[in-house]
């Protein structure tokens, strides 16, 4: 389909390293779709790499949900010292994690995807991201 001028640029999903590399051989990659979040960061590695070689990372359902949107966490404290919602803290905690994050938050409002555009000016303190990253488990 690229020879045929139908597609210009291949992105994958749910992809490991090895899979990376592999589809790398056959034609260039542009970016990778994979679940990441604050409480699911299974395919870090697959975010280093995607790094190491200037790969867009698009994580899906980067909100995540459970121990991370829970009352009494360092996610939420943040939320409430900065006057913003915890999702926007959740964006801002991705955004910092990686020059190459993309997340794609979903929305059916315009007052939400402007709360979600916001989270890209909050910039979290080294302790707030730290105490934040531990939530993973």
């Amino acid at each position: 389909m690229q020879d045929e001028g139908k597609v210009r640029h291949v992105g994958l999903s749910e992809v490991t390293v090895g899979q990376l590399r592999a589809a790398e051989q056959i034609t260039p990659i542009a970016s990778v779709q994979n679940r990441y979040n604050i409480e699911d960061r299974k395919t870090e590695n697959t975010l280093v790499y995607c790094e190491k070689e200037s790969l867009g990372f698009v994580p899906w359902f980067p909100i995540g949900g459970g121990r991370g949107l829970q009352p009494e966490n360092a996610l939420q404290r943040v939320a409430k010292d900065h006057g913003v919602s915890v999702i926007q803290v959740a964006l801002a905690w991705l955004l910092e994690r990686s020059p190459v994050m993309l997340p794609i938050p979903g929305t059916a409002s315009l007052t939400h995807l402007e709360q979600n555009v916001a989270a890209a000016k909050l910039k979290l303190t080294p302790e707030e991201w730290k105490a934040i990253a531990t939530i993973a488990g």
